[in-house]
């Protein structure tokens, strides 16, 4: 699972604030072409400046964004040359304090995610464990009986959006078990979590809500520690402050949020709207992994990642890099690189196949950690076989061409993907 990013909705300053010659074409990183094809937009990049871009964000803030597969795992392999140490942006003193792509890129916290070096491995040390000894079987137990749940809201309509009454609520509240809150705490998050991603005016307040959830969840398990995340982080024998516990306990939640409801809704996207998978609709297992798999490469729900920071001044895909870049990690743009294609297919045949050398989970030291992944492909897998027991004859409510996705360069999914089926029974009918 990788973190999730706001949406770009506030207005956008065109006045680079460093001066740098190398961003004066620099490539703005929003607008209709992410949303709609983004693929053309990453070869249009490719062509005029190489595997490293200089792009801009929102607001006139310069940065590279690295869209070549071995550039980008040159990055992530080289911690010390390009560490995940925020700190080091050479523009913070242009940085205002309600600018919206803050809660994504961060600031320099004490957390798993925004830290660096060893305060990272110590993070790590706490966070890694509690998550891997969450039991796979209960999981899978949790998320079928939400995923019914949410089911159950719509079956006997015949109609539904996927999106908004499947895909997004049911990662954030299997989580949200998981993390220790009670069910009914469940949308709450989930509704904290959805104002954060969109970005805008609501995402700094969203942060702040988030924090206090998590405060509550702790004095709530220090009281009476349960078998979930946030009691085995505070049974870990080395020493952590609230604050610490606090944006764990955040990173872990958001990071597993809109990157699986996306993987979700892209996967039943690409089943009922592609030839080769539309046939196996009706007994669905067989062709989910494909699916899945599929997405993961062409269409990755985290398309671009908040970042590394030159240690110092360097040269990457002919680019010269100052110290405090910037470094955007383009995880889509890089899955699509036609040398690694040309690479994994020996020039013929499919690209991919079954292949997982796909960056959908970054790579390196700060790679999404295995557990975090399992939980992610759980949910996500479970989520999709109970939707396709439930409503085998599931169908498109709208022409493909009518089908909107998030218009977000970072994060690449469905605003909404409304379907009809056949109306069927709850499953208390059913009992």
């Amino acid at each position: 699972m990788t973190r999730p990013s706001p949406a770009e909705s506030a207005p956008v300053s065109t006045d680079a604030p460093s001066g740098c010659p190398a961003h004066a074409g620099a490539v703005p990183l929003w607008g209709p072409g992410f949303q709609t094809e983004p693929r053309s937009v990453y070869r249009a990049m490719r062509r005029d400046h190489g595997p490293v871009v200089p792009v801009e964000l929102l607001g006139g803030f310069p940065a590279w964004l690295v869209i070549g597969y071995r550039e980008l795992h040159r990055v992530t392999s080289d911690g010390e040359l390009f560490p995940r140490d925020v700190g080091l942006w050479n523009q913070w003193p242009n940085v205002p304090d309600d600018w919206p792509l803050l809660p994504m890129v961060g600031r320099p916290l004490p957390s798993l995610y925004f830290s660096a070096g060893k305060e990272h491995q110590r993070h790590a040390r706490m966070v890694t464990p509690a998550l891997e000894a969450a039991d796979p079987f209960r999981i899978r137990q949790h998320c079928e009986q939400l995923a019914d749940r949410l089911i159950d809201a719509v079956c006997a309509r015949g109609t539904a959006d996927l999106v908004a009454e499947f895909c997004e609520p049911l990662p954030v509240l299997v989580l949200a078990r998981l993390v220790g809150f009670p069910d009914e705490e469940g949308a709450a998050i989930a509704r904290v979590l959805k104002d954060l991603a969109d970005g805008g005016p609501e995402a700094q307040s969203a942060h702040q809500r988030f924090g206090e959830h998590m405060a509550r969840l702790l004095a709530a398990k220090r009281a009476e520690p349960g078998d979930d995340v946030a009691s085995r982080m505070l049974a870990y024998p080395e020493e952590f402050t609230d604050e610490e516990y606090t944006l764990d306990l955040m990173a872990i939640t958001a990071a597993g949020h809109l990157p699986t409801a996306d993987w979700i809704s892209n996967s039943v996207r690409l089943m009922l709207t592609e030839d080769e998978f539309a046939d196996s609709m009706a007994g669905g297992r067989r062709s989910i992994g494909e699916a899945m798999n599929e997405v993961l490469w062409e269409d990755t729900p985290t398309q671009i990642l908040a970042g590394r920071w030159a240690a110092r001044d360097t040269q990457l895909g002919g680019q010269r890099i100052r110290a405090g870049d910037m470094l955007l990690l383009g995880l889509g743009a890089a899955n699509t690189d036609p040398l690694i294609r040309q690479g994994l297919s020996g020039g013929a045949g499919p690209a991919h196949g079954g292949n997982g050398a796909h960056l959908a989970f970054s790579h390196g030291e700060y790679r999404c950690p295995f557990p975090a992944q399992e939980i992610a492909e759980i949910i996500a897998r479970t989520g999709i076989e109970v939707l396709l027991d439930r409503l085998p004859d599931l169908r498109l409510d709208v022409a493909v061409e009518d089908l909107v996705r998030r218009p977000s360069p970072f994060l690449r999914g469905n605003t909404t993907l409304p379907v009809r089926f056949t109306p069927v029974r709850t499953t208390g009918d059913l009992s």
